[in-house]
C-alpha cells in the first residue's frame, strides 16, 4: 500500500537570491544626487498652471533630475517620466547637465502635461534643497 502525502514539495526557486543588483549598461544617465550647487526651474501643469515639480541640474557632479511636488499628487509624479526621458536623451547626446537644463527650460511646448514656468529658473545650494522645496509647498 502506497501512502500519499498532502504536503507539496517546496519549489527550490523560493531560495533564490532576489536582491536587486543593477547591471552595467542601460541608457546614459546623470547622477540623481549632488551636494554641490544646482540650478532649477518649476514645471507647471499646462491646463491649470499648478506646479507639478522641479527640474534641476548641476555640472560639478554631472547630476540632473526631476523632483515631483508632493502637493501635486500622482499627477506630479507621473509627469516626471517625460522629463526623465528628455534628461536621458540630453545625456546620450553628451550635454552637460546645465546645457540640458537650458534646453529643457527653453522648450515652450514639450510633451507631457507640464511645461517650464517662465521666469522660474533659479539657484539652490544642492539637490536636497530642491527636494525640500518639493515636499514643503
Amino acid at each position: 500500500m502506497e501512502l500519499v502525502s498532502n504536503e507539496r514539495p517546496i519549489n527550490p526557486r523560493f531560495d533564490d537570491d532576489l536582491r536587486f543588483r543593477e547591471k552595467p549598461g542601460g541608457p546614459p544617465r546623470y547622477q540623481d544626487r549632488t551636494e554641490k550647487p544646482v540650478r532649477y526651474f518649476s514645471v507647471v501643469d499646462k491646463e491649470n498652471g499648478g506646479v507639478l515639480g522641479y527640474v534641476w541640474a548641476g555640472d560639478e557632479d554631472d547630476a540632473a533630475a526631476y523632483e515631483p511636488r508632493q502637493a501635486a499628487g500622482p499627477k506630479g509624479v507621473n509627469e516626471g517620466m517625460s522629463w526623465i526621458i528628455r534628461l536621458r536623451d540630453a545625456k546620450s547626446r553628451g550635454l552637460l547637465p546645465s546645457q540640458a537644463l537650458a534646453e529643457l527650460y527653453s522648450e515652450r511646448e514639450p510633451g507631457g502635461n507640464g511645461c517650464p514656468l517662465p521666469g522660474s529658473l533659479t539657484s539652490a545650494p544642492n539637490a536636497a534643497a530642491v527636494e525640500a522645496l518639493a515636499q514643503a509647498d
